[in-house]
């Protein structure tokens, strides 16, 4: 018993000495927001929204997405995962053709909910770019993690491969993943909809179109409501221009 002990309690100091238990800080949305590393959402007085698409692509449900966004002439950012690039090819060119904007979600969709090596995050990203770049030629700027799962390590990471993080507006999370009922997809976008606006959806929820149907209402309804849906890109720039007036177009 003395010897587990003692174990116990080296064990307990070494922990301490190199910190291998501490998970990596986090600190509140106003403080990432004022470094301009985390943005949630761009207010503004015109009415832009940015739809997003995360986790895919789909064989079947994304190229439905594509048709809608199309016959709307709406703008997306899709947050892709890495390995599923090579299986749906095709789509992705498709996505940059039509003029949506392909961003970085992990190669792996890893969750960084614990602590996790800088070199194993910086893979994530890197490997997910090499792809995107292969495919359609863009660079993107921008990196969601997926679930939404970020700390200082995630984001000092990202920053120095040359991304911001981009997540959601908090009342712009469909839940469309949690397959919450195409009515309740609908409502949660139209009701909360807000000039800036980030919205959460999701082009890949395995055997599940509720995204698709609720796509059928929300776009007519946002285009009735005067809005114009745009990439992350387009949001962000139209904020420069807001904040100052003498950038060129």
């Amino acid at each position: 018993m003395n010897q587990l002990l003692k174990g116990i309690v080296c064990l307990t100091s070494f922990v301490l000495m190199t910190g291998f238990s501490q998970q990596p800080e986090k600190h509140d949305r106003s403080y990432y927001e004022a470094r301009k590393e985390v943005v949630w959402e761009v207010p503004m007085d015109d009415k832009l929204i940015a739809l997003t698409f995360d986790d895919g692509p789909n064989a079947n449900t994304t190229p439905q997405i594509l048709d809608l966004l199309k016959q709307y002439d709406a703008k997306a950012t899709f947050f892709v995962v890495g390995n599923r690039m090579d299986k749906y090819a095709e789509i992705i060119k498709r996505e940059a053709l039509e003029g949506h904007e392909v961003a970085n979600h992990t190669y792996n969709h890893v969750f960084f909910t614990r602590r996790i090596g800088k070199s194993v995050i910086a893979n994530e990203i890197i490997d997910t770019q090499k792809k995107i770049t292969e495919l359609t030629g863009q660079h993107t700027k921008w990196f969601r993690p997926p679930g939404g799962y970020y700390n200082d390590t995630v984001i000092n990471v990202a920053r120095e491969n040359g991304y911001t993080v981009i997540m959601w507006s908090w009342h712009q999370d469909t839940q469309d993943w949690n397959t919450p009922g195409v009515d309740r997809i609908v409502n949660k976008v139209l009701k909360n909809a807000r000039n800036g606006d980030i919205i959460l959806m999701h082009d890949n929820v395995n055997g599940s179109t509720q995204t698709v149907r609720a796509l059928e209402r929300i776009l007519p309804a946002l285009y009735d409501q005067g809005y114009r849906l745009v990439t992350i890109t387009e949001l962000m720039e139209h904020k420069t221009k807001v904040d100052n007036p003498f950038v060129p177009e």
